[in-house]
């Protein structure tokens, strides 16, 4: 009976592994179906966070992140109890500097979709939103990245100048985005999520996070002190109360 399951166990990880999408609607209820039950709910993390200039030279912050699935991302740069940082609510962004509300705005932040809500509300949501965010939902086809295989939705094959994201064949997580940057939309942005690590429960976490412009590294996020399902003070999110709530990190 043990070999019968173990078997059995093989054939259905093969099958899955096998999976062939021919929409990114299909891609996007896939990667929620296998783990949505699986995937953690709240996530904190310290983060080292490194600036690389064009003169050569490199700037290193601190940042402690505080995630609350679907749509809540809090992020406190330096000490939790400085007032600086940032707050990504329910599809709208918060800036605070020196614990002063300095700018907000509605705001989709994709990688906090394709990371992490994918997996936490319906796969409807989640069309919606990258619908909003101009990915074309119309175009997927089949990459090789870091050598493994890949879905890339939101471009034709060979081409790297449209927005796009791309995901693992096999585990179904996000792996790169490529956008306009925000600074300078007539250059790409090249976002990969990196070395990822297996949580309790099932799901993922990327320790790695880089970005790059015209294949020159700029930016990169380095994860330590990762917890899986904390519980996090109740207004880590209410945008009234960001200087007095805190992430629990860093503390």
């Amino acid at each position: 009976m043990r070999l019968v399951a173990v078997a059995a166990t093989l054939l259905l990880s093969l099958a899955a592994s096998a999976e062939t999408f021919s929409t990114p609607a299909q891609l996007i209820a896939a990667m929620h179906d296998r783990y949505a039950s699986k995937w953690y709910h709240t996530l904190t993390f310290k983060q080292d966070s490194i600036t690389y200039k064009s003169d050569g030279t490199q700037s290193a912050e601190v940042w402690y992140e505080a995630l609350l699935l679907p749509g809540h991302l809090r992020i406190d740069i330096g000490s939790p109890n400085s007032g600086n940082g940032m707050l990504f609510v329910n599809s709208h962004l918060y800036i605070y500097k020196d614990g002063k509300l300095a700018k907000d705005q509605d705001y989709i932040h994709p990688l906090l979709v394709l990371g992490f809500d994918v997996y936490g509300q319906p796969a409807e949501t989640t069309m919606q939103q990258l619908k909003d965010l101009d990915f074309d939902l119309t175009s997927i086809h089949e990459e090789t990245f870091n050598g493994r295989p890949t879905y890339v939705v939101g471009a034709k094959q060979g081409d790297l100048k449209a927005r796009q994201f791309w995901v693992d064949k096999e585990r179904l997580y996000f792996v790169r985005l490529v956008e306009p940057s925000k600074q300078d939309p007539g250059q790409m942005q090249d976002i990969g999520f990196e070395d990822y690590k297996p949580a309790k429960g099932g799901g993922w976490v990327a320790e790695h996070v880089t970005v790059r412009s015209d294949d020159k590294l700029v930016f990169e996020e380095r994860y330590s002190d990762v917890k899986i399902d904390p519980a996090l003070p109740e207004n880590s999110f209410d945008p009234k109360q960001f200087v007095q709530s805190g992430s629990g990190e860093g503390k």
